[in-house]
């Protein structure tokens, strides 16, 4: 320890970033130590600092301050660069459901933190820690401090909220994990079944897209362009080639080509779709055009070219300028009918058909620069950050609150990142973000951010969580954490008769917790409990890190 000292006093630069680097080191290798399949993950960086800190290992207060709060806007910036595309689309439909037993969820939560609080006559910094900790979401701990400081609390009152979250933090981990269980043996639930059902639930109404040759047979379609096609637009089919019935070659087909009756057609669409539009035009041709002679084939072109973001499949005109007609666009894991009105994004994949020389036409003008890709857009990093600390420093005034709450370095660029990654662009900045660079983002803010936490809050650790005091902050904390789970838990269950596979989802994502989704997937053999996670995890987000900061200045 004397070596640290001494080095701190000849090299400050050095000493802290020893000190750092041990503490991450240690805390990724106590984080990935399992205890009966539950482990600390990220987590186990605070617990290192605590423990650091503790012993007499510390950096200098500015150099951990401008960190801890550095990598909180890293992560939530990340985070909502991640969340933004599926955001709005998952207050949809049974969205709108599960968000509301999201809130629920964090005002119970609340609720129950500020009266046991109050019961047991903890300083409110500390009940909005506990909150917090009990509910596994680091950046409304950051987003307490924050406040905290903005209303020029005492320095003690703003580490305090670090240790009744460090204190509450590791049972609420496991406290979810036993809600779920509970939840399964009370309820008997076969989960197996519940995926199968929750399967079936998930395709009905979702149809894949299909081909179809049909033959015109309609006299009514006659010399009729195909964009004039009654039912086109209803159906939302789209038709790509075009085999004149005096021809041999196929061609491709665009909304100019106009129809003969014994041509041969090939529509993409759904099922249902394409048989109703089969009534329309003839009957199924038993001759399949992706086999028949003809310059025509197919290429799949990513869309990269900047001045193209935001226009629609019809302000493209490929099918004008090239003679090319745009059948799919698959957007992540999603396929789209290449409707008309359908607004691109950066990286869409479009499915082209043409002759040669008209694809690689197109495909220039499209850009299909997949590198591009796998390129970070720092430009637009740092100026949705920009943006986001803007929009966090704005003052939200609350009556009875001695201070203003804002969404702070911790709401802020969340909903920035969240309103950038929809819109896909800002200006002529693209807003993209590779998956790798996201996930290396959102890894270094946590740990940079639990690092200092657990540095600048590990003196008075030992003596504040190992007394009494401490072991009441526990229980309440595991009250917190559970209590509101199983209530909400049991309602939608009973209630609304949510799919367990949705309710482990909905639980996990309102508690903004990672480890009780992977148990919940572990325990479903599938992927089906992330949909729900997905879908109240960005509302839930936001809710925590304000009722946090509610909480930290009641008065």
């Amino acid at each position: 320890m004397s070596f640290l000292q001494q080095l701190h006093q000849d090299n400050p630069v050095a000493g802290d970033l020893l000190v750092f680097s041990m503490v991450i080191l240690g805390g990724i290798g106590l984080g990935n130590i399992r205890f009966r399949g539950v482990k600390l993950g990220t987590a186990g960086v605070l617990f290192a600092g605590l423990a650091a800190a503790h012993c007499g290992l510390r950096p200098q207060a500015e150099v951990a301050h401008f960190l801890k709060e550095f990598g909180l806007v890293l992560f939530v910036f990340a985070l909502g660069m991640q969340m933004g595309p599926g955001f709005f689309a998952s207050l949809r439909r049974q969205g709108r459901l599960l968000n509301a037993y999201a809130l629920i969820l964090v005002l119970l939560g609340g609720a129950v933190a500020m009266v046991g609080g109050w019961f047991l006559g903890m300083p409110l910094p500390a009940v909005a820690g506990l909150f917090a900790g009990a509910t596994t979401n680091t950046p409304a701990l950051g987003a307490a401090q924050q406040a905290l400081a903005s209303a020029h609390a005492a320095p003690d009152m703003i580490t305090l909220p670090a240790l009744s979250y460090a204190a509450a933090y590791p049972l609420a981990i496991v406290g979810i994990i036993f809600s779920l269980i509970v939840l399964r043996v009370f309820f008997k639930v076969d989960v197996a079944q519940e995926a199968e059902l929750f399967r079936q639930e998930q395709g009905a109404g979702i149809e894949p897209l299909q081909r179809m040759n049909l033959r015109v047979e309609n006299p009514n379609l006659e010399g009729v362009r195909i964009a004039s096609v009654p039912g086109i637009q209803e159906t939302s089919v789209v038709i790509s080639r075009h085999r004149p019935a005096a021809a041999v070659e196929v061609a491709a087909a665009t909304p100019e080509t106009k129809l003969h009756v014994g041509d041969v057609i090939m529509a993409v669409g759904t099922q249902p779709h394409l048989d109703q539009f089969r009534l329309v035009i003839g009957s199924v041709s038993p001759e399949n055009l992706m086999k028949a002679p003809g310059r025509i084939t197919y290429r799949r072109v990513v869309l990269t070219r900047k001045k193209l973001l935001g226009k629609t499949v019809r302000e493209l005109g490929l099918d004008h300028f090239h003679g090319v007609t745009v059948t799919r666009v698959s957007r992540g894991d999603l396929i789209f009918t290449a409707l008309p009105d359908l607004r691109l994004q950066f990286g869409d994949v479009l499915q082209l058909v043409g002759d040669e020389d008209a694809l690689n036409a197109a495909t220039c003008t499209l850009g299909n620069e997949v590198h591009v890709l796998q390129e970070t857009k720092f430009a637009s990093i740092f100026a949705g950050i920009l943006l986001g600390v803007l929009l966090g420093l704005f003052p939200l005034h609350i009556e009875g609150l001695p201070a203003p709450v804002r969404l702070g370095l911790a709401g802020g660029p969340l909903v920035v990142a969240i309103l950038m990654s929809h819109l896909g662009r800002l200006g002529p900045m693209v807003m993209h973000m590779p998956l790798n660079a996201n996930r290396a983002l959102r890894e270094l803010g946590i740990i940079l951010f639990l690092a200092s936490v657990g540095l600048l809050s590990g003196e008075r650790f030992a003596a504040t969580v190992f007394s009494m005091q401490g072991l009441q902050w526990v229980l309440l904390g595991v009250l917190v954490t559970m209590l509101p789970l199983l209530l909400v838990g049991f309602f939608a269950r009973k209630v609304h008769r949510v799919n367990f596979m949705t309710l482990c989802g909905l639980l996990s994502g309102g508690m903004t917790d990672p480890p009780a989704l992977a148990f919940a997937t572990t325990m479903a053999r599938c992927d089906s409990p992330a949909v729900a996670y997905a879908t109240v995890y960005p509302l839930t987000m936001l809710l925590r890190i304000v009722v946090a900061q509610v909480i930290a200045q009641f008065a």
